[in-house]
């Protein structure tokens, strides 16, 4: 949903002003840099999965406090993660979650929600489009089973 709300805001991917990272061994320097480079000239950045770097983790938090004093008004980073296995352990660090906006996405807790949740994702138009509609209304919904 980030994407498409960067379109509606003139910031895409085409226009350069959009980069999606996903955090991994080695993207740490590539992150930096673009964090660094949408701060000054404004652009949003997507760094997913940011729980697998744990360790790199509060690099990324001083950098954010570093820029973020002269940041050019349009920029915005998006950090994704996954919450940590048990509530005991941290994966973030307290301060980078406090100052940011937090959005929760949790699955719903029973198997019919979830099967609607999943099929709500699919516009009729896929169906229309498709010459078997038959077959792919079967092949989506063991998908989303």
């Amino acid at each position: 949903w980030v994407e498409g709300l960067g379109k509606e805001k003139g910031i895409s991917t085409e226009n350069r002003r959009f980069v999606n990272i996903s955090m991994g061994q080695g993207q740490e320097a590539p992150a930096e840099a673009v964090v660094k480079q949408f701060a000054q000239e404004g652009g949003w950045v997507m760094l997913q999965n940011c729980h697998l770097m744990s360790s790199w983790v509060p690099k990324l938090e001083r950098l954010l406090e570093v820029v973020s004093e002269g940041a050019h008004e349009d920029f915005r980073c998006f950090i994704s993660a996954e919450p940590p296995p048990m509530a005991s352990m941290i994966n973030m660090p307290e301060s980078l979650m406090q100052s940011c906006i937090k959005v929760a996405n949790e699955a719903p807790s029973d198997v019919q929600s979830n099967l609607i949740r999943a099929w709500d994702n699919f516009s009729p138009d896929i169906f229309e489009s498709c010459n078997k509609p038959g077959q792919m209304k079967a092949c989506l919904f063991s998908l989303c089973w």
